[in-house]
């Protein structure tokens, strides 16, 4: 019998069998799955894209986005530089050019105690906005935090939450700042704010209860709990960036509900008051004059309209690009 010899390399004796190469080759595919170039279904590192990062990039071909985005921009700039389109003071007015047209270097004409109508539109563009991203950030942040740690623990707090929310929602909303607000003799934001934070925040606590019990139970957050994770890691790592998708989306829409809801109760003179500037206000000053002065209403609620309808269709376009049902 030959003598065998010895595999000078050791791959060649695996290679030569059909178990092996088999083998071999299913660590070469592996190796190059793992290897994944970066294109349309991954980063440049190879990584899939997250929900976010596939929202944006909807996002910028939407162009209800784009155009929403331009007019709410242009909202939060003149709100917080007015004097950039509008050089004239909102409490300046001249009782002899009361209701006047329009004219040179005064374009929207003169409301009923002789203001420039085009410089208080300008100017009440700052009221709306502030109403809006302030009762929107505190209702999202009281609703979120209520209903999360809801919909985490469950049991007796979440029980309880859910019969408040109900008291909640049986409150008119116009009839509960009328009841509200009539007491109040402040001419601030401040006060339809806390209103609308008070009566805002069932909605965002339902949505995130719901949102939070979809996520913990998934598997990724059990994993983290059989490993020892504590409640506040599981929340704030696992749980709230994979639930907070759907609260982004109805702030954002509620948003633009919350101005027009100012504007509702200035013009029933429990909201703002004089000498505040708000399109409510001079809407509710313009409605006995719509006859003989229709400029007078036009401009400030084209001006609300514009803007309601802007964070609505921003809404709608966060929505469609969150929702993984329409991917």
């Amino acid at each position: 019998m030959p003598e065998q010899q010895p595999w000078e390399d050791p791959s060649g004796a695996v290679a030569g069998t059909g178990a092996g190469g088999a083998t071999d080759l299913a660590m070469e595919e592996g190796g190059s799955l793992e290897k994944t170039p970066g294109g349309e279904d991954g980063g440049p590192a190879g990584k899939p894209r997250s929900l976010w990062s596939d929202a944006w990039r909807d996002l910028r071909r939407n162009p209800v986005f784009i155009i929403s985005g331009l007019i709410i921009l242009f909202l939060v700039v003149i709100s917080v530089w007015p004097s950039l389109i509008a050089s004239q003071d909102p409490l300046s007015c001249d009782l002899g050019k009361a209701q006047e047209g329009s004219q040179p270097g005064h374009p929207f004409g003169f409301d009923g105690q002789g203001c420039d109508v085009y410089t208080r539109t300008v100017y009440g563009a700052r009221t709306s906005v502030t109403v809006g991203v302030c009762a929107t950030l505190g209702v999202s942040l009281l609703g979120s935090v209520l209903g999360g740690l809801a919909g985490f623990f469950g049991g007796a707090w979440d029980a309880v939450l859910s019969r408040i929310t109900d008291v909640f929602f049986g409150i008119p909303v116009v009839l509960g700042g009328l009841v509200f607000l009539s007491v109040v003799t402040s001419s601030t934001v401040w006060p339809v704010i806390g209103f609308i934070v008070l009566l805002g925040w069932p909605q965002i606590a339902r949505i995130a209860r719901g949102s939070v019990i979809t996520a913990k139970q998934n598997d990724y957050v059990q994993a983290a709990r059989a490993l020892g994770a504590s409640n506040t890691r599981m929340l704030l790592r696992h749980i709230t960036p994979n639930a907070i998708a759907p609260v982004i989306v109805v702030a954002t829409i509620a948003l633009g509900t919350y101005i027009s809801l100012e504007a509702t109760l200035s013009f029933l003179g429990v909201g703002l008051k004089p000498p505040a500037v708000s399109w409510g206000i001079d809407i509710s000053a313009a409605s006995q004059y719509i006859r003989n002065a229709p400029h007078m209403l036009l401009w400030p609620a084209g001006a609300l309209a514009i803007t309601v309808l802007a964070f609505i269709m921003l809404g709608d376009a966060v929505r469609d690009a969150l929702d993984p049902k329409l991917r």
